[in-house]
């Protein structure tokens, strides 16, 4: 079994803003800044083996964060980890996208959840496999959390109207071949 503490990247402007990040790369704010600090203090109470990121930045930083708060060394890139792509709702705000690709409309570019799973699950596999037996944190997006939950609860989590928080930490483990969740955190 290898724990895994997959952790959703601090805050950025266009989370602030209500905006569709997907794979466009965004920065942490200053409060993202200060919220994986956070993350990283309270992930300092356990011995972590690795931390594993998605490359896009706002993971990234996050991940540097954290590690410099557990003392540890640089995380490792797992381009797998990047958040699903919004095709051409990326940039707006949910509100703009409702008026634009009403709820049910075709979005040009959208990966699909199963693409994201299909592209996220193998990588989590790989990395159990290679800290089998280990604590491992892994920093990515809202998306890809929210996926792996989906199919870690057969679709019942997150139910409508749970938001998965900047900075949020969400226990699985991987075990005898596939993703369990243990904990996950959302707000309303």
């Amino acid at each position: 079994m290898t724990r895994l503490a997959i952790v959703r990247h601090g805050q950025t402007d266009w989370n602030l803003q209500t905006r569709i990040q997907g794979s466009t790369d965004i920065p942490l704010n200053s409060t993202g800044r200060a919220q994986a600090a956070e993350t990283g203090l309270r992930l300092s109470t356990a011995r972590w083996d690795a931390i594993v990121t998605s490359p896009l930045v706002r993971a990234h930083e996050t991940a540097r964060i954290i590690a410099g708060e557990l003392d540890h060394a640089a995380p490792v890139v797992v381009a797998e980890l990047t958040e699903r792509h919004h095709g051409e709702i990326e940039g707006l705000t949910f509100a703009e996208r409702q008026l634009r690709f009403p709820d049910g409309s075709r979005v040009p570019g959208l990966e699909s959840r199963q693409a994201v799973l299909d592209r996220v699950l193998p990588a989590l596999e790989r990395v159990a496999l290679a800290y089998a037996g280990q604590e491992v944190i892994v920093v990515c997006h809202g998306g890809v959390i929210g996926t792996l939950v989906r199919y870690a609860t057969n679709g019942e989590r997150p139910a409508a109207g749970e938001l998965i928080p900047n900075g949020s930490v969400h226990d699985f483990r991987w075990q005898d071949g596939r993703l369990v969740l243990e904990r996950f955190v959302s707000v309303r």
